[in-house]
């Protein structure tokens, strides 16, 4: 059978881009075929020169193109896009900041675009993961419920769910190494694309600063920052984006609640008073912002040793009684132990096997608010009343 330049591309169609997700052939980063059977010769211009994902894009290709009848080789030639390709492709993802009515809009602070997940049609579900006080375990909740969220099956079948995270955390930023993020992110034309591991794009003060910079910024340099990473960054319409917040009621939280109005607020405690207390101010600024606050989870609530027995080593009862307070459900108690925090030092997130005891507390954490929480009611701005 005769292997035409048509059939090469129609095969390389559903071949993605790893950080992009779209079609190596829609991205335009095909540029050349040439086919000399029983080779078929290949070449890709890559979004940037020294792409960390290159040899991913070489198996994919290799493997879409060698299954053809007739093609025992596949030689790939890589170039690098230039400066009117990489915007054009930015324009096509991103928006355009001069589109009219009917066009796609930009979304980017670079360029005077709004937040699209404050839009009302916005699909996306934000999720804030507060805590009032530090080391309650917070960002270890929101690194682990970030990925039972993404291995979940979404909805209506077939796909897991899209999942995004926003370490807003930005003096104690840890979510990158907590999640296994081994790269930094790639920019293509002003936009950012947010590097991924174990199913989760994030974004983080720690990609722009090195690990013992500290931060010493004021209020307003603050919400710019956040107000970037919600808009020059490319998140694609994620399922979940989840936004840890730092410690405490201050300027941060106060942005976010203006940036993201239409946001779920969970509240993060320890079976203390002390934390639940503390706890329990998150959520009254959540209430007075106007943020909803979806429930309560308790962490640390116990640990098993080694003769199967549970030990309360932060007393009992504290995440039940603040969910009372709040009049919200507790959503879950998860466990103490060893791989939480050693997960969390490696990036090998407890979440990712199920089948753990507290692999398993996550998982069912996620189904609540996955399915328990979904919201039963979408306000469509298309939808009015003829008065």
């Amino acid at each position: 059978m005769t292997v035409t330049q048509e059939m090469v591309t129609e095969a390389l169609r559903p071949v993605e881009d790893p950080e992009l997700h779209r079609s190596i052939v829609e991205l335009g980063m095909v540029n050349r075929i040439e086919i000399d059977l029983p080779t078929v010769a290949v070449a890709i211009d890559l979004t940037i020169a020294g792409c960390p994902l290159r040899a991913e894009i070489d198996r994919r290709v290799t493997d879409a193109v060698v299954a053809l009848d007739g093609v025992e080789e596949v030689t790939i030639e890589f170039g690098v896009m230039t400066d009117e390709q990489r915007e054009t492709l930015r324009r096509n993802l991103h928006g355009d900041p001069g589109a009219t009515a009917g066009q796609q809009q930009a979304h980017g602070h670079a360029e005077g675009r709004a937040i699209p997940f404050a839009d009302p049609d916005n699909r996306t579900r934000v999720i804030l993961v507060a805590s009032g006080k530090g080391g309650v375990g917070k960002s270890s909740v929101t690194t682990n419920l970030s990925v039972a969220l993404a291995n979940r099956d979404k909805a209506g079948g077939g796909a897991k769910n899209s999942v995004a995270v926003v370490d807003a955390d930005v003096w104690g930023f840890s979510i990158p190494r907590m999640l296994g993020v081994d790269r930094d992110p790639v920019i293509i034309d002003e936009m950012i694309v947010p590097p991924e591991a174990n199913g989760v794009r994030c974004i983080s003060m720690g990609f722009f600063v090195e690990e013992n910079q500290p931060v010493i910024w004021r209020g307003p340099m603050l919400h710019k920052a956040l107000e970037q990473f919600l808009t020059d960054v490319y998140w694609d319409d994620p399922d979940f984006l989840i936004v840890d917040l730092p410690p405490g009621t201050g300027d941060i939280a106060l942005s976010l609640a203006q940036f993201l109005p239409r946001s779920e607020l969970l509240v993060v405690t320890t079976p203390q008073p002390a934390a639940q207390k503390v706890a329990q101010r998150a959520a009254y600024m959540a209430h007075k912002v106007h943020i909803t606050v979806s429930g309560v989870i308790e962490n640390m609530s116990w640990f098993t040793g080694d003769d199967g027995k549970r030990y309360e080593l932060f007393g009992a009862g504290g995440g039940e009684e603040l969910a009372a307070d709040l009049d919200v459900p507790l959503l879950a108690r998860l466990p103490l132990v060893p791989a939480l925090r050693e997960g969390g030092d490696v990036g090998h997130p407890v979440a990712a096997d199920p089948d753990t005891e507290v692999g398993a507390a996550f998982a069912a954490l996620a189904e609540r608010i996955d399915v328990e929480l979904a919201p039963k009611k979408r306000y469509r701005s298309e939808l009015t009343i003829n008065s």
